[in-house]
């Protein structure tokens, strides 16, 4: 694997969950000193959900921060399979934690009406402090596919249709805007993610390493079959 790609490997899913929340809030803290309010996008997906657990546990300085989902599913709102559902399920589970310093995706209008909304509010904030997303088994991020037409659009947020896996229609912070943040993590386990990293460490250009990601957080089961010296 290229020397390029800053691999942080833990002994399991766990381990990484709990380091990477950590190392989160330890950036938290640093751009909330440097800028007093901090910009994070937060990930979907099972060892992402684990991580936000961890997290909310964290004292942070929880009124100076405001958070992201990456990307949402067009469903209605409150749907179990939303994103926006497991993050205040999971990371604001305390009475400190300032929901409304949270910016959900209006998915629920449809994927062009859904952006274009959002749009109107990412524009505002100009650049993202910290991006954290996580890793699909077809090396997707936030709801960024292979040769997806939504890769090529330029605006802040954008529409994303003929998805892969349901629903078709989505919403997604776009890759132009992702590789603008001062920072960019990815976390990615399991045994299932083997084929995306062999992918990538043969120079394939899937759209989680186009973000261009400054660190890793991954198990030894993701990376078995690859070096990451």
């Amino acid at each position: 694997m290229s020397s390029d790609f800053n691999f942080i490997v833990f002994d399991s899913a766990e381990q990484v969950a709990l380091e990477a929340a950590q190392y989160i809030a330890q950036r938290i803290n640093y751009f909330v000193e440097q800028n007093t309010i901090c910009h994070v996008v937060l990930p979907g997906g099972t060892t992402p959900q684990r991580c936000l657990e961890h997290l909310s546990a964290i004292d942070l300085p929880w009124g100076n921060i405001h958070w992201y989902p990456g990307d949402e599913r067009c469903y209605p709102e409150g749907h179990a399979d939303r994103n926006d559902t497991m993050i205040l399920n999971t990371l604001f589970t305390d009475a400190s934690h300032v929901v409304e310093n949270f910016h959900p995706m209006p998915a629920e209008l449809g994927a062009e009406r859904g952006a274009e909304r959002y749009c109107e509010q990412l524009d505002s904030i100009g650049l993202f402090d910290l991006v954290v997303l996580g890793m699909g088994e077809d090396g997707h991020t936030a709801s960024l596919f292979p040769g997806n037409d939504a890769l090529k659009k330029q605006a802040s947020a954008v529409p994303v249709f003929n998805s892969p896996t349901p629903p078709s229609d989505r919403v997604s912070i776009s890759l132009k805007m992702l590789k603008q943040a001062s920072e960019r993590v990815v976390i990615a386990t399991g045994e299932n993610k083997r084929e995306a990293f062999n992918r990538l460490s043969n120079g394939e250009q899937l759209p989680v390493v186009m973000i261009k990601p400054d660190r890793w957080f991954v198990d030894e089961q993701a990376v078995a079959d690859i070096s990451v010296t």
